[in-house]
């Protein structure tokens, strides 16, 4: 027990659960504690009613497939997410073939992804798109058609009421995924309750971090229940919280804290619960987002299964709001604001006029406003049918770069290391969840250099691939997913 180190995790959300169940495979005899200030896991961005677009593998999310000034497609973050999404489903196999998660199917299930693009020059864009993707490996059996007739027989309910002269086209992958990102979460963490030297702690807040002359961290807890403060020692500070990273960050005091801001928006969506316009609806349809707006705006129809019913989801809607969580508070963002990020805040806002224009104009939207937009994909959508859903937070994170320059916005996954690996924290959004298995490989790739040659043997029994490149080994690329997908009762 000599070498034993103590680890904790900040937040029950899908990347801790990740990260810790990782590391228990890895070190069962490390000490992890895992604390949450809600009364169980998954109830912030991770919770299957605050996010509609799961499973994210490229397959048919548009922004990951960038037009090029001379109309060639670039398509490495598509190879780059879909390969992402493959190693997250190695990990999920491996859990499910050694029985640390049970029932596949209450997670993961099989769904048709398709793209859905109207205009001539949206038509012009996907076919050029399904011509870049077509013959890549990871991309087999992708199709494509400018027929009414036949995106009628993919997706009916897009179809019925639509003018037949207007100019629209699809493409799809039949072998797309609806994940449960809520339910998956809570496996893993009742899963990690159940391991030696282990703590779940619900209903506790993290408040600050002192770092210990030992070269340790004393962690400060309330108890939410009883009031009563805690204090913890970590070898290791994995900050999970969602939009409130960034606070929780801030508070390390570390350098890499500084100049690190967020922009916080809420999300939601229209709910189709009618069984009968359910039914006509069997596929994940992403489309292309409005010219001038950010990649946040893209509209997509998405059949969900949770709980046990089915249910179709649009969206996504934005708001602006102060909150960094949906359970946080309205003092969070200007909490979050400090004479190190101040600039970077100042230089963002003016910087970004768009997008602050879109969440207003988001905010000021009435139902009716938002038929409308559904109606662009939904014809005969009718008011009834459809009930407003206010989903979670996303948290945009605001940067300064080399690059961009102060108050860079951006748009994705942001993993931020302090210089000795001892704090890791988790900032951003989309594909988030989707690829958090790649996302905590990547930080124990980063942060355990000295236990890489000894974890290596473990890490290849947990995810096949690691150390290769699916995207360039396409015979390995179909023996994983072959295999993945028969665990995962894909197929």
């Amino acid at each position: 027990m000599t070498n034993s180190k103590d680890v904790i995790l900040i937040g029950a959300g899908i990347m801790s659960a990740t990260l810790g169940t990782f590391l228990k495979n890895l070190e069962g005899e490390w000490n992890l504690k895992m604390f949450e200030r809600q009364n169980a896991p998954a109830l912030e961005s991770s919770n299957e009613l605050n996010n509609a677009g799961t499973g994210h593998a490229a397959l048919c999310e548009l922004n990951y497939t960038v037009e090029q000034k001379d109309g060639s497609i670039d398509v490495e973050k598509a190879k780059e997410i879909n390969e992402q999404f493959e190693i997250s489903k190695q990990f999920w196999s491996y859990l499910v073939k050694n029985k640390a998660l049970d029932e596949p199917e209450s997670f993961i299930r099989p769904l048709p992804h398709i793209s859905f693009v109207q205009g001539k020059e949206n038509v012009n864009f996907l076919k050029n798109r399904y011509e870049a993707l077509k013959s890549l490996p990871m991309f087999e059996g992708l199709t494509y058609t400018e027929s009414h007739e036949e995106i009628g027989q993919w997706i009916p309910l897009m179809i019925n009421g639509r003018d037949k002269a207007e100019s629209i086209a699809a493409s799809k992958v039949d072998y797309g995924t609806d994940v449960n990102f809520g339910e998956l979460t809570r496996k893993l963490v009742t899963n990690l309750q159940t391991q030696p030297n282990t703590a779940v702690s619900f209903n506790h807040e993290v408040d600050g971090f002192r770092r210990l002359d030992n070269g340790k961290w004393e962690v400060k807890v309330t108890n939410l229940e009883t009031g009563a403060t805690e204090f913890h020692s970590a070898d290791y500070i994995f900050i999970g919280a969602g939009g409130h990273a960034i606070p929780l960050l801030q508070k390390t005091g570390i350098p890499e804290s500084r100049n690190i801001g967020g922009f916080p928006i809420s999300g939601a969506f229209l709910v189709c619960n009618n069984p009968d316009i359910v039914s006509q609806h069997g596929a994940k349809v992403y489309g292309k987002e409005p010219k001038g707006k950010p990649p946040m705006t893209v509209p997509h129809l998405d059949r969900r299964y949770i709980d046990g019913k089915e249910s179709l989801l649009f969206g996504p809607f934005a708001a602006i709001g102060p909150k960094l969580l949906k359970y946080g508070s309205n003092t969070d963002l200007f909490k979050s604001v400090n004479r190190f990020n101040l600039l970077t805040m100042m230089s963002a806002g003016l910087k970004n006029i768009p997008l602050v224009q879109y969440s207003i104009e988001q905010v000021l939207m009435k139902k009716e406003n938002r038929m409308e937009e559904l109606r662009r994909f939904v014809p005969d959508a009718k008011d009834e049918d459809w009930d407003l859903h206010i989903a979670g937070k996303r948290v945009q994170v605001i940067k300064d770069t080399n690059e961009y320059g102060r108050g860079y916005i951006q748009f994705g996954t942001e993993v931020v290391n302090s210089q000795d690996h001892s704090v890791i924290a988790l900032l951003g959004e989309s594909p988030g969840a989707s690829v958090s298995v790649h996302v905590a490989l990547d930080i124990i790739d980063k942060n355990f250099p000295a236990y890489k040659e000894k974890w290596l043997d473990k890490l290849t029994e947990m995810i096949p691939s690691y150390g290769q490149s699916l995207i360039s080994d396409s015979t390995l690329l179909k023996e994983i997913r072959n295999n993945n997908d028969k665990i995962l009762k894909l197929n």
